[in-house]
């Protein structure tokens, strides 16, 4: 890991004036008006008089960094409450395939019951994938805002390149340990601590941090127990499908609430959310008594 950038760089340029002035050309003579071989077909188009924001294109604000920030935080905390709750129900369905699997064990089941638990453990197992995709790219779409934004709030740039949050997210064993690293780096930034000292993550950060990396374990540990055979091993890959899902519906909470922390103490106020009040009536207020006016005062 480098070392944190400050991102102040001092350059030296001369003062203005220091140079000499540029000659001036003479002025030339006079040659008279303007003349065209032919009528000129430039001018001003016939438009009537409108206001530059009427026109698409012209003078639209760019949005500030701690803007794209608040906009993409909704995002992210919108598509993680959604893989959130699709998590949770896989986790519930999960849970009644396994006591179908205990009520097997004394006697047959309806085939309708069986048909409907596994509808709905594969329907919630899709949604968690299609749900979990989107909820990363925000995430990760939003901590690069968020660490761009945190380095002009602290003053130097974070101590690990952007290059390298997406492939700590994939690769094995590495995206048990690197992700938290750099979410406790991003907090470190945020309350403006001494770049010198070693990064203290808080609670919040230790949880989503060990939560992760058990998602991270659980969901390997599922995918490499599956292609076993057997009825205990079944019975098994269910507990473990449970115990996975249950994870991941943690890391969406506890990602989400990272993610609202972290906004508002980049980007307390928000003007779209901030109510604005009105005074209607004072009650029981002081009578205000003018000072009296001196003699010697005019009119």
């Amino acid at each position: 890991m480098r070392p944190p950038q400050p991102r102040l760089r001092w350059v030296a340029t001369p003062p203005p004036g220091s140079e000499p002035p540029r000659p001036l050309a003479p002025p030339g003579p006079y040659l008279g008006p303007p003349a065209y071989r032919t009528p000129p077909r430039w001018g001003f188009p016939t438009l009537a008089w409108r206001w530059p924001k009427a026109v698409a294109g012209i003078d639209e604000p760019l949005l500030s960094p701690v803007d794209r920030l608040r906009r993409r935080a909704k995002t992210a905390s919108t598509a993680l409450w959604l893989l959130a709750a699709v998590a949770a129900v896989a986790t519930l369905a999960e849970g009644w395939r396994y006591a179908l699997l205990l009520l097997s064990s004394d006697g047959a089941l309806s085939r309708g019951t069986v048909d409907l638990s596994d509808s709905l453990v594969v329907t919630a197992g899709v949604l968690t994938l299609v749900t979990g995709l989107p909820a990363v790219v925000t995430a990760v779409w939003w901590l690069l805002t968020a660490r761009v934004v945190a380095a002009d709030v602290a003053g130097y740039d974070p101590p690990r390149p952007d290059w390298v949050v997406l492939p700590s997210l994939i690769a094995p064993l590495v995206n048990l340990v690197v992700p938290g690293s750099i979410v406790a780096e991003l907090e470190h930034a945020i309350l403006r601590r001494d770049p010198g000292k070693r990064p203290t993550p808080t609670p919040l950060v230790r949880w989503w941090w060990a939560t992760w990396a058990l998602g991270a374990i659980l969901f390997t540990l599922t995918t490499i127990w599956r292609f076993r055979t057997g009825a205990q091993a079944e019975a098994d890959g269910v507990v473990l499908s449970a115990l996975t899902n249950a994870t991941a519906a943690a890391v969406a909470i506890l990602s989400e609430l990272v993610v609202s922390r972290f906004t508002a103490l980049l980007a307390p106020i928000d003007i779209t959310t901030t109510r604005r009040l009105r005074v209607v009536s004072v009650k029981d207020a002081p009578e205000i008594t003018l000072r009296p006016r001196p003699a010697h005062a005019p009119r």
